[in-house]
């Protein structure tokens, strides 16, 4: 099988929606976001650079209906230039085979919080005392820890979990954020995602890093009648409140969780901020990312319409993530 790919340099506060336009015609709404890096002071340590631009990948099947699918979105992006710098299109011929293996080259073991390292899989490292060390093979899922959102949400994780904390890591990705989190001590640990590739590459991640992360395809509430998160596919038809959807086994109802992790984008927080403040347990922990700072003041209102109580913010560049507690005024889960 053969397939397109499709690239194109961005300014920073154009991939949110540079991101939604490729998501739109992209395989299963999957955009690979590549920030620009520059070698740290400690030999092969990356770090993020935001003022270079972000270059954003999708593929395309490569069949009769690709070449109006490549004009649509130059189109799209054209106009998006308008108000943005956008770069030029960028296109090519690729192999099944090489698509699954061209994003390792842009990969290198990443040191984030205090202890978390991220090491691709396929590369060596010597652990040192004290290191949380995930190893990763993001396929072609999100999740892969370069990202600001996900960095933001791995610092967060490090510091928020505690040992048996009940947690969902909602649009998982990779399954990077569930796998932290167990190896944190979490317990039990489930990672959602209605994309069935990162249903697929979580699992595997998982099973690799052995971690008891039950990963499973669904959402919570209106998320069950979405596309990909980043699909634009947004119905919001009624829902079973605090459910999930498994492929396998229909609805399935859950326990509340003592923390939630949602690193998705802002409108997708907003439009499912009640599911999440349900899920909650009370004085539960819930932390949204994904969040480009122009649209956090939707995220803010959605989420303090509910019970929960904003404790903490946290910024990378043009990236925010927030965390929310849950009301409960006896403190009875111990949830720091």
């Amino acid at each position: 099988m053969k397939w397109l790919e499709v690239s194109v340099p961005v300014d920073q506060e154009a991939v949110e929606s540079a991101s939604e336009i490729l998501a739109h015609f992209g395989y299963a709404g999957g955009v690979v976001i590549e920030p620009a890096w520059t070698s740290g002071s400690e030999g092969p340590e990356f770090r993020y650079d935001p003022i270079r631009p972000v270059t954003l990948r999708t593929y395309l099947l490569l069949d009769e209906q690709v070449e109006a699918q490549r004009r649509r979105i130059e189109e799209a992006l054209w106009h998006l230039g308008q108000m943005r710098p956008v770069g030029e299109l960028q296109t090519c011929e690729v192999e099944e085979e090489d698509w699954a293996n061209a994003w390792k080259q842009h990969y290198h073991v990443q040191h984030i919080g205090e202890h978390i390292k991220i090491v691709p899989s396929w590369l060596e490292y010597n652990a040192q005392p004290g290191d949380i060390v995930l190893q990763l093979d993001p396929g072609m899922a999100f999740g892969t820890g370069l990202h600001p959102t996900t960095q933001l949400c791995l610092q967060l994780v490090e510091y928020y979990v505690r040992p048996g904390l009940r947690t969902l890591d909602l649009g998982t990705g990779s399954g990077i954020l569930a796998i932290a989190a167990a190896k944190l001590g979490a317990l039990p640990v489930l990672a959602l995602d209605n994309d069935p590739v990162a249903v697929e590459a979580a699992r595997a991640n998982a099973a690799h890093n052995h971690t008891p992360v039950q990963v499973a395809l669904g959402s919570l509430g209106s998320g069950q009648h979405m596309g990909h998160w980043l699909s634009g596919d947004f119905r919001t038809e009624d829902h079973k409140k605090g459910s999930t959807r498994d492929a396998d086994a229909g609805v399935v109802e859950t326990e509340p969780f003592g923390l939630i992790v949602a690193n998705l984008i802002a409108k997708v927080l907003t439009i499912l901020a009640k599911d999440l403040t349900a899920s909650l347990a009370p004085g539960g922990i819930l932390i949204g990312s994904g969040i480009i700072i122009e649209r956090e003041s939707e995220v803010v209102n959605a989420l303090e319409a509910t019970e929960l109580q904003l404790i903490e913010r946290r910024c990378e560049g043009e990236w925010v993530a927030l965390v929310y507690r849950k009301d409960d005024r006896e403190d009875r889960s111990g949830v720091r």
